[in-house]
């Protein structure tokens, strides 16, 4: 405590308000991180969401990238697991390249092909094990319309599932609940 005069009162000493730190305002409308425009890329598969949707560092950054022509079971879905794992089992933690059209879904992710070095095609390969549809809303490629007729006819995968559900007809079906 600090004195004016000996005849004073003890006078409390003037303290500098304390200053609370205040937050930014989070905006109610997601600023959109600035996307690249990729054609065919190059890197390494760090994260595999689920059958049809991978994370792969390029050039520093992590890309989500959604597998183009083909659909994967929803991870809750009956055979979702499933096209999960062997998605990873064939690409986690390798090199793959990329091929796409330069666009990206409504999501931000590229929609393209993943390719290992070894050659794999892996959208092709899932529609092969019969875990996922070739999507024929979004694509006219008779070699997975091959393919997928293939694994119907051996039913091998979700084909042997008496009556297996379209992933894109079990969202619709969820999002009604």
């Amino acid at each position: 405590m600090g004195y004016r005069s000996a005849s004073d009162k003890p006078v409390p000493e003037e303290k500098a308000p304390i200053e609370k730190p205040v937050k930014a305002k989070k905006s109610k409308s997601k600023a959109k991180k600035s996307l690249r425009h990729l054609t065919v890329f190059t890197g390494k598969v760090v994260g595999i969401k689920d059958g049809d949707t991978f994370e792969i560092l390029y050039d520093s950054i992590t890309e989500r990238v959604r597998l183009a022509e083909i659909d994967c079971p929803e991870k809750s879905q009956a055979f979702g697991k499933n096209a999960r794992q062997y998605a990873s089992d064939l690409c986690f933690g390798k090199t793959v390249t990329v091929t796409s059209d330069g666009k990206r879904d409504r999501y931000g992710r590229v929609v393209g092909t993943i390719t290992t070095t070894d050659g794999t095609n892996v959208n092709e390969e899932l529609v092969k094990a019969g875990l996922a549809w070739h999507y024929k809303h979004y694509s006219k490629s008779k070699t997975l319309d091959a393919i997928e007729e293939q694994a119907r006819k051996q039913k091998i995968g979700l084909w042997a599932d008496k009556d297996p559900v379209a992933p894109w007809d079990w969202r619709k079906e969820r999002r009604r609940k």
